[in-house]
């Protein structure tokens, strides 16, 4: 068992350490001393016979551990938003299997302790993490493979942070079009009207002219919109990167058309071929082999085979010259095969590049779009591992649209700022398609605020003036998507300042309170965190609640935004009032960030939301206008 204190040396150093059977092969054990750390690294010798490594080190009562992964609690995702869930931030007590899974699936081989260390596990084999589960007193940690090399450091958690985010990173910086709000549908249709009976004349697949229409009448600014699947032919309306003409009207021309209203395109694209492509990689054995067909009914690209990637590379390379400024990667980490089938073209078995898959599929793509786009381009994979933060931003997957399901997406995003993934975001409101509940979406609509990337998705397919629930055309959340959406794009400098500051330093953007703050009061309170040094944001995720208990961190103080006249000491805890609305904030006293009228740009979303906009009238408008597009 290995005692941090003790072994984390003051100054620098190696130790070797070799074992032998006889004329048997040797196996090693080396310990390399630097500054705040030191790496240990155990292999052997071939023929040594080793499948796996493992490692113990004491673990005292109280003791808080976090990051690994961005679910809450291992095991089926569903599990982390289970109803009356208890477990936090905090792993304390739990078993953490170390391999990606879908679909909340950001992970990093990384843990940080509330006694002032940290441990990295370099490499992608698979592993198992156990904090106290088997023995109270002990961390221990197992991994397959033939070798194991881990890093211990020691010092003030904000600073282990920062230095493994650049370490695994560093992490990727966007453009300044990332931190403007998004907005989705899950699967577009083309139809003949819109949702409220008004005959469509404009020449782009109308429920993209819907909610771009709407938006601007509303006053709701977005900078990304964002296609997902089926955009395309065949099952999964992703046939050889061609765009489906029947479903997306006048698709270069529609790209064109956002840009012109400053809003960049995204789409959803995958790590498999499918249509004329599909066959041609099978016969060319660019998939994963072994793949097909025994996981899914799409060949899977081995990246690790030049020839593969760059055949891939292609089909993307088709839709950046339509002007698509941005991709959704999904599917990175679904259905790899990883057990005993053959090698990838690197030689690596599939076992070892299981973890290893998400981040060669970002890399290709960040390659592709590099080269056609300079710095102008954004690439968001659901999938993670180390590596991953240097070519995209990420989102917490298929969350459950329940109070739970924010619950949870609060605390991923502060786990995935502790691994070293800066940018995150969630689907605001929930994936599953369940029926969406006014209160939880108006809590999520205010908490995306606070998180990076703000993208606001299906609502099954519709949004919020044509819900399958009454009242069908919700003034509230239409409210409160304008409030907060503007919001963030008032936030979008600062929040782009902080991410230059990630990218460069390694200093998140999302602080949990113990970065900021060194009493134990700051490790209990999982649901506060900072937004940068200024801001300080406390989201409201219970149905019927409506006032907050929030810690304000020490060394500061801080004033409400939204009942100016009140000011907290740090190191203290109050009760805040809430209501659906409003989300707890606190600007920092002394810094130069103005967030404005919070309650009258309420009051002014309520009245804009409370009058429908004429859809036929703007749609004409668009039609007249349709020569000019683009030009």
């Amino acid at each position: 068992m290995l005692p941090v204190e003790e072994a984390a040396w003051s100054g620098g150093g190696r130790v070797e350490m070799e074992w032998k059977r006889g004329d048997g092969p040797a196996v090693r054990v080396a310990v390399v001393a630097r500054g705040n750390a030191f790496t240990v690294r155990m292999e052997g010798e071939a023929g040594a016979g080793i499948l796996g490594w493992g490692v113990s080190i004491e673990a005292r009562e109280g003791e808080y551990f976090t990051g690994l992964m961005e679910r809450v609690v291992d095991g089926a995702q569903e599990a982390s938003w289970a109803p009356g869930i208890g477990e936090g931030m905090d792993l304390g007590g739990q078993r953490v299997e170390m391999i990606v899974k879908p679909t909340t699936s950001v992970y990093a081989p990384y843990y940080l302790s509330s006694r002032g260390y940290s441990c990295f596990v370099k490499g992608t084999w698979p592993g198992v993490y156990d904090f106290g589960r088997e023995d109270a007193g002990r961390v221990r940690i197992r991994f397959e493979g033939p070798e194991l090399e881990f890093k211990i450091s020691t010092g003030d958690p904000a600073r282990l942070v920062a230095e493994h985010a650049l370490e695994a990173g560093p992490p990727f910086l966007p453009p300044k079009w990332a931190y403007l709000p998004w907005r989705w549908r899950d699967e577009h249709t083309h139809a003949d009207t819109y949702y409220d009976g008004t005959p469509v004349t404009g020449p782009f697949n109308s429920q993209v002219m819907e909610d771009v229409l709407l938006m601007k009448a509303f006053g709701i600014p977005c900078g990304v919109y964002w296609v997902d699947r089926p955009w395309g032919l065949g099952f999964w309306g992703y046939d050889d990167f061609e765009i489906d003409p029947a479903r997306l009207p006048n698709f270069e021309k529609m790209v064109r058309w956002l840009g012109s209203r400053d809003m960049r395109t995204l789409l959803w694209i995958a790590p498999f071929f499918q249509g004329k492509m599909e066959k041609e990689a099978l016969a060319r054995g660019y998939h994963l082999a072994g793949q097909k067909p025994q996981r899914n009914n799409y060949p899977m690209v081995d990246f690790t085979n030049p020839e593969a990637k760059a055949y891939w590379q292609r089909g993307v390379e088709k839709l950046l010259d339509l002007g698509v400024a941005a991709f959704k990667l999904d599917r990175g980490e679904e259905g790899i095969p990883d057990d005993g089938l053959p090698p990838v073209s690197d030689g690596r078995s599939l076992r070892e590049q299981r973890n290893a898959y998400p981040a060669m599929y970002v890399q290709a793509a960040y390659e592709v779009a590099r080269k056609h786009r300079g710095d102008d381009f954004l690439l968001m994979p659901r999938g993670a591992y180390t590596g991953s933060s240097r070519y995209g931003v990420f989102w917490g997957g298929d969350i459950g649209g329940t109070q739970e399901g924010l619950r949870a997406s609060i605390i991923a995003l502060q786990r995935a700022a502790v691994m070293g993934y800066p940018n995150w975001g969630s689907d605001t409101c929930g994936y599953n398609q369940q029926l969406m509940e006014q209160e939880v979406c108006a809590r999520w609509l205010a908490f995306s605020c606070f998180t990076p990337i703000m993208e606001v998705g299906p609502t099954r397919n519709l949004a919020f003036w044509n819900l399958p629930r009454e009242p069908r055309y919700d003034a509230v959340l239409i409210a409160a998507w304008r409030l907060y959406a503007r919001l963030h794009t008032r936030l979008a400098d600062y929040t782009y300042s902080l991410a230059r500051e990630a990218s460069r330093t390694g200093v998140p953007i999302v602080r949990p309170l113990f970065l900021a703050d060194g009493s134990p009061e700051a490790w209990k309170y999982w649901d506060t965190y900072l937004y940068g040094p200024d801001l300080l944001v406390s989201p409201v995720w219970e149905k019927g609640k409506r006032a907050q208990t929030v810690y304000f961190p020490s060394g500061s103080r801080w004033r409400d935004a939204w009942r100016p006249d009140r000011v907290y000491e740090g190191g203290r805890t109050a009760e805040i009032p809430a209501e659906v609305h409003q989300i707890p904030i606190f600007v920092r006293v002394g810094s130069p960030l103005r967030l404005g009228d919070l309650n009258q740009e309420w009051r002014e979303a309520m009245e804009v939301a409370g009058r429908r906009p004429d859809l036929a009238r703007l749609d004409r408008e668009l039609a007249a206008q349709f020569g000019k597009v683009g030009r």
